[in-house]
């Protein structure tokens, strides 16, 4: 079930929303994104060049055939959003988005139309509870996990601390989709500046928002046991660019890659 709507605490979704530009947000979200950038002004280009990363994966997948997207932790709809990427490629793309957030929910079910030919879906769950997300009837009705599905996680896994075992989350959600099936990732580090962007983890853990900063030997753990796209485990300016960025991969401060279940 969604979490209840708490507009006094700053909720990840909504915080990612407010260094996006967006409007669907609160006060304390407005405070905690402020103070992060107040430590570190780079926040709000990394999710920015985030999204970017999210179109050329994206994109990519669908080049490969890929026709079904899980996008967990998805946030609140900015456009592009996964299925108008998926179904600029293919009209019959289909879609399941995963938040818990219930402002992120009521946008979900309302902004995320699809084309007449393919579809999406919004389930109501949390990446702790990988199980209820992969048994909730609303993936079931649009996902055929017998087919090739593009896993996708795009700055979310930095929310889930080491004791709550995240490897064993994307494990698990890879056991549950077929050969052919892709993963995605974008990953918080501070290998590129360990000052700017430790302060910035202080800080969302003093808001309530545990943000684990991890190097690329930790984010290349998340792939194990796939086949890497290459380039690899990136800085995501340097996963194949469609055009010159002026940002520095410090101030991004993401690891990206993509993965084939073979």
């Amino acid at each position: 079930m969604a979490e209840e709507l708490d507009t006094g605490r700053p909720h990840p979704a909504r915080v990612y929303d407010v260094l996006l530009g967006g409007k669907d947000n609160f006060a304390a979200d407005r405070a905690a994104a402020a103070e992060g950038l107040r430590v570190n002004p780079n926040a709000a280009t990394a999710p920015l060049q985030n999204r970017a990363f999210l179109r050329r994966t994206v994109r990519y997948l669908a080049d490969q055939g890929v026709r079904q997207f899980l996008d967990i932790g998805s946030g609140l709809p900015t456009s592009l959003n996964v299925h108008e990427v998926a179904q600029q490629r293919d009209a019959s793309a289909r879609v399941v988005y995963v938040d818990r957030d219930p402002i992120v929910l009521t946008h979900g079910r309302a902004l995320l139309t699809s084309t007449p030919e393919g579809m999406t879906n919004y389930v109501d769950g949390d990446l702790h509870r990988v199980g209820e997300i992969l048994d909730a009837r609303e993936l079931r009705d649009t996902l055929d996990l017998t087919q090739p599905v593009g896993v996708l996680l795009f700055a979310v896994l930095h929310f889930i601390e080491d004791g709550a075992h995240p490897y064993d989350i994307v494990s698990r959600l890879m056991a549950a989709v077929p050969r052919g099936s892709y993963l995605v990732v974008s990953h918080i580090t501070a290998d590129y500046d360990q000052e700017a962007w430790g302060r910035f983890a202080e800080v969302m853990r003093a808001q309530g928002i545990a943000t684990r900063l991890r190097s690329r030997d930790e984010v290349a753990r998340f792939f194990d046991g796939l086949e890497l796209v290459e380039p690899g485990v990136v800085p995501i300016l340097r996963w194949r660019p469609e055009e010159p960025t002026p940002f520095t991969d410090a101030q991004v401060a993401l690891y990206g890659g993509v993965a084939r279940k073979s």
